[in-house]
């Protein structure tokens, strides 16, 4: 299998170059880093990562206490019959609540604020790869486009070759117009598919760095190699790394374990609750009738209270809430079970196509070979006379065929392995 590992890593690339114009170089590690750098949904996602870490707290679960303040005045005057009257009062307190016990609630929410963590990394994760696949498949499809672009100048400087041999032969009186004409329509139509795969290579490198986020026309020479990825698996130990590693699987049992909790916490509210409350309370007035001198007063009290309260009947609510709960669980294990067995399918329809792939690539091995032999057989007996220009196009089109279903027969086989790779949990790998 293509070991295509990722270690997610902050840090910043910096690349020079020699100059303005020089090509730069770009391996398939390079680019993922750039393009997981500047990825905006990779950036996003980690904000809402940020978010669940923080909320991952005691306090959001409801263990600690609440403590308020409250202070509150009053002022009124008397505008009935008799001596005039002002009083004004001023109340402050401090309260404490603290729920001592309800059910196991409190140990229940916060193991979900903790699951939810996981999830959004598990999130994370998924985005990471559907990233990084997509980064690994424009890497290789420029990769193939520029062994095209490669393989249609060789094709292009033999008709050439064969259009001035051509010319040659005309002017020393072995050849007459029409296979001048013929040769020279051959070296134009190989010129003209060069030509349109300089353009394919260019479109093909702009979607590679649209991937990275950068934007203009930046002339890359990739690095790595455009090889086959030839491995040996066996199926049941693919199957067995894709139960372990697959990222949308693990989700999915995060999921299974939210679930689960919403189970506890449904069956929680059948315990009584326990709540404490606390605090201190202050009071002071001033009271002024008529000319008479002002009368204040001033107190304070404290409290200490407990509180147990227990729900007799509420029409059948808790019940009702517990079952639901009961049946999204059940519901959740048969879509797990779903999942696997999709998976599973999945991974048998890769393995397959993998298997088939590498046997087509053997074929087209042998194909381009013998492609190979041919054309050099018959320049050879071009050349000598013994097959006309006609005949010679037809075995160079046969060895153009021949070498781009090679180069196609390779791309498959990297397009399928990173297929395997992904499925099985194989193109990230997370550092704590």
């Amino acid at each position: 299998m293509m070991k295509i590992k990722l270690i997610v890593i902050a840090a910043v690339i910096a690349l020079t170059s020699s100059s303005a114009y020089a090509a730069e170089n770009l391996s398939l590690s390079n680019a993922i880093e750039r393009s997981l750098e500047s990825n905006y949904s990779i950036r996003i996602i980690a904000q809402n990562e940020r978010i669940a870490e923080t909320n991952n707290s005691w306090g959001a679960a409801g263990r600690l206490p609440s403590i308020d303040f409250t202070l509150s005045t009053n002022n009124r005057y008397d505008l009935n019959e008799g001596p005039d009257q002002l009083s004004n009062s001023l109340t402050p307190g401090i309260g404490l609540n603290w729920t001592l016990f309800n059910g196991f609630a409190i140990r229940i929410n916060k193991e979900k604020l903790e699951t939810l963590e996981l999830l959004s990394r598990g999130g994370t994760a998924v985005l990471v790869e559907r990233t990084v696949q997509s980064v690994v498949a424009a890497y290789y499809r420029a990769l193939l486009e520029k062994e095209k672009l490669a393989l249609f100048d060789d094709i292009m400087k033999l008709s050439g070759d064969r259009y001035d041999y051509t010319e040659t032969r005309k002017e020393i009186g072995n050849a007459v117009t029409f296979d001048v004409l013929q040769a020279k329509n051959a070296w134009l139509e190989d010129k003209a598919a060069f030509l349109a795969q300089g353009v394919t290579v260019k479109n093909s490198l702009r979607d590679l760095t649209f991937l990275m986020g950068e934007s203009g026309d930046s002339d890359y020479e990739l690095t790595d190699s455009f090889d086959a990825p030839l491995e040996s698996y066996d199926f049941k130990r693919l199957k067995s790394k894709m139960l372990d590693g697959n990222r949308s699987l693990a989700n999915q049992y995060i999921n299974n374990m939210l679930i689960e909790q919403d189970q506890r916490l449904a069956k929680s509210a059948y315990y009584p609750r326990l709540s404490l409350r606390s605090g201190v309370d202050a009071f002071g007035s001033r009271t002024k009738t008529g000319s008479a001198d002002a009368v204040t007063r001033n107190w304070q009290d404290a409290y200490l209270n407990l509180s147990l309260s227990y729900s007799l009947f509420d029409g059948g609510a808790k019940k009702r809430a517990s079952r639901i709960a009961d049946i999204r669980h059940d519901t959740s294990g048969i879509e797990t079970d779903e999942m696997i067995h999709s998976l599973t399918n999945d991974l048998a329809k890769l393995f397959d196509l993998y298997t088939v792939r590498k046997e087509l690539y053997d074929v087209a091995g042998e194909n381009i070979d013998a492609a190979k032999l041919n054309l050099d057989i018959s320049a050879d007996r071009f050349r000598a006379g013994t097959i006309n220009s006609f005949n010679y196009r037809d075995v160079q089109l046969i060895y153009l065929n021949a070498a781009l279903g090679q180069l196609r027969a390779i791309y498959d086989l990297i397009d399928t392995d990173l297929a395997l790779t992904r499925l099985t949990g194989g193109i990230v790998t997370e550092r704590e």
